[in-house]
C-alpha cells in the first residue's frame, strides 16, 4: 500500500500485532489481534484498539483522537495483508464496534480499493447476507479472502 503506516511488530504466529500511534494526545498502544471464530470455512475474527493498561485488553470503544486516524487504519490493514500472506485460505471478518467505525472501515476500504482488489475478495454484509463488495451500499461488516 502506498499509504503512510506505522512500523508494527507481531508475535510468532502472526495473531497479535502492535504499533504506536503518535500525535497531540501522545504515544498510544494500538493491538490488532486475530482470533479464530471459525474452522470450515477458516474464519478469523479481526480485534483492534487500544492497549488498556489497567486490564491488558483492548478496548475497542475509545475514541483516541490523536489525529492520525488514515495512518492508524493504514497500518492495521497492512497487518491485515501481512496475516494474510501467513494464512492465505483464511478469511478475515471486520466490523466495527459503532455503526459509525464500520463506515469509517469502509470508507478506508475504498481508499485502497485500486490496490487491494486484484488480490483480495472482499464482502460486505448487507441484511444477513454476503454481497461482493461495492461502493454506494453501507456494509455492516466485512468479509476479506487472499485471490
Amino acid at each position: 500500500m502506498n499509504l503512510e503506516q506505522y512500523i508494527y511488530y507481531t508475535n510468532k504466529d502472526f495473531l497479535d500485532y502492535e504499533f504506536y500511534s503518535e500525535g497531540p494526545k501522545g504515544r498510544i498502544k494500538k493491538i490488532v489481534h486475530y482470533q479464530k471464530i471459525n474452522e470450515h470455512p477458516l474464519v478469523y475474527n479481526l480485534a483492534f484498539g487500544d492497549l488498556n493498561d489497567l486490564n491488558g485488553k483492548i478496548d475497542d470503544a475509545i475514541n483516541t483522537n490523536n489525529g492520525d486516524s488514515e495512518k492508524v487504519l493504514a497500518t492495521v490493514a497492512a497487518t491485515t495483508v501481512d496475516f494474510m500472506n501467513k494464512y492465505p485460505n483464511a478469511y478475515v471478518y471486520a466490523a466495527g464496534s459503532t455503526l459509525s467505525r464500520t463506515r469509517r472501515y469502509q470508507m478506508g476500504i475504498l481508499k485502497i480499493w485500486n490496490e487491494i482488489h486484484h488480490n483480495f475478495e472482499v464482502y460486505g454484509l448487507l441484511d444477513e447476507s454476503w454481497h461482493l463488495f461495492k461502493a454506494g451500499v453501507n456494509f455492516e461488516a466485512f468479509l476479506v479472502k487472499r485471490k
